[in-house]
């Protein structure tokens, strides 16, 4: 699996590694406690536009060759400040002891950190109540007593 496919897997939250160990695990708290409010936005961007680039998507997106190149250069430039300078000890150890996988492992924890805040956010949490005004409550009322009922 190339390096930059495993990255966006983990940051997206598919990451298809196994189970953690305690170097993995603080290797993924070391990568949060490092990363700063800052470095999760280039985080957010760089995943909203490899996003975007889906073509079933891309007419929502307007990312531009050369905004791309450079969410590209910044990610690239954060994911290896954290893997050798913030967190090299750790991630060295997390490789040394549970194998190159800890890497996506621990990147899968610092993109969930990262999507939260994306989804945390006010604007973000208005527009997706939008869905709200076009469900009939009653038949989801109806739904989830039928579904607390079933065998």
């Amino acid at each position: 699996m190339k390096l930059r496919f495993a990255f966006l897997l983990a940051l997206a939250g598919f990451s298809s590694s196994a189970v953690a160990g305690p170097f993995n695990d603080k290797l993924s708290i070391c990568l949060v406690k490092s990363t700063t409010e800052a470095d999760k936005i280039v985080l957010m961007r760089w995943i909203f536009a490899a996003m975007a680039s889906h073509p079933a998507v891309k007419d929502l997106g307007n990312i531009t060759k050369e905004q791309g190149d450079k969410l590209n250069k910044d990610t690239a430039t954060l994911f290896w400040s954290l893997i050798s300078d913030r967190c090299g000890a750790e991630t060295k150890d997390a490789i040394k002891y549970e194998g190159a996988g800890a890497i996506s492992s621990s990147f899968e924890v610092l993109g969930k950190v990262a999507m939260q805040g994306l989804m945390a956010d006010a604007n973000v949490s208005k527009y997706m109540a939008g869905i709200d005004a076009n469900l009939d409550p009653a038949a989801l009322k109806a739904l989830l007593e039928t579904a607390k009922t079933a065998p």
